[in-house]
């Protein structure tokens, strides 16, 4: 048992949790309008879903299709685990087991949260998976990881039975694009090798950071649009800081920025969600 578990954690890519989790959080409180709201059983059992179950399933999949490039690329050793040979069966039975459970809850759910709950997967599954593989096609793959996304569309229609603005699903759209150019620059060199053109490989890292920078740039906009300018808005410019920094900084390797990522997410996705609960509970009346 303890080896499984410590294979689920590995394969789930715990640094990354929150970005599924974390979403989901945000957008329950983006949708919420009474204290009452974050007592249903229902967010509950979707927060544990979008924590853990949904990462083994991405990155299982991930991981079960991506044995090629694994195997030249350095960040499998010491950053997430590179899948072995032997673990592959297993590794296929988990990534059944998780689906299994993803099927049930949508048996328990109406049919706008099925349609997108199942996007999400679908999303999650034929980014890495053929024959659709959106990972290698260029301008395909930072669009169809709006799977990261859909956890909050998800979050907030369960709560608010609607959806979010366009505006919000806009600037959404923006940041996990961006997050999803800048993650895969330090791979070109080992998807070229693989024979992978993820747009980076296509349009070039220096191209793919001024990309980034001007995704960055339109979400930042948006946020402090959407606050009516309020000071700690301003802290959204760290996203378009770090290519920013790489495009000046030519000599500087993005991994040392890149790992960050996940820390600056957190950060300021915890801030924004207290922000959204505060204002709703004492402010919104």
């Amino acid at each position: 048992m303890k080896d499984i578990l410590s294979f689920l954690f590995k394969i789930s890519r715990f640094r990354f949790w929150i970005y599924t989790g974390g979403t989901y959080v945000v957008g329950y409180a983006l949708g919420f309008t009474m204290l009452a709201d974050f007592f249903q059983p229902a967010y509950y059992l979707y927060l544990f879903y979008f924590f853990i179950p949904a990462n083994i399933f991405i990155y299982g999949v991930n991981d079960y299709w991506d044995e090629e490039t694994d195997i030249i690329n350095p960040k499998k050793d010491d950053k997430e685990h590179r899948l072995k040979k032997r673990e592959r069966k297993k590794l296929l039975y988990i990534i059944y087991l998780v689906t299994g459970f993803s099927l049930l809850l949508l048996l328990f759910q109406n049919n706008q949260e099925k349609i997108i709950f199942a996007i999400f997967l679908l999303l999650s599954y034929f980014y890495s998976a053929k024959p659709l593989r959106f990972k290698e096609k260029p301008f395909l793959d930072f669009s169809s990881n709006y799977l990261y996304v859909m956890p909050g569309i998800f979050a907030y229609y369960l709560v608010a039975q609607s959806l979010p603005s366009l505006i919000i699903m806009l600037g959404a759209y923006f940041h996990i694009s961006a997050m999803h150019i800048f993650s895969a620059i330090p791979d070109i060199k080992y998807d070229q090798e693989a024979g992978i053109t993820t747009t980076p490989v296509f349009i070039g890292k220096n191209m793919s950071l001024y990309l980034c920078l001007i995704f960055w740039l339109i979400l930042s906009l948006i946020v402090i649009y959407l606050t009516n300018f309020y000071p700690l808005s301003f802290l959204v410019f760290l996203y378009p800081l770090m290519p920013f920094i790489l495009i000046i900084k030519k000599d500087l390797p993005i991994e040392n920025v890149y790992w960050y990522l996940p820390y600056i997410n957190t950060g300021l996705g915890g801030l924004l969600f207290t922000a959204l609960v505060v204002y709703q509970l004492f402010f919104n009346v």
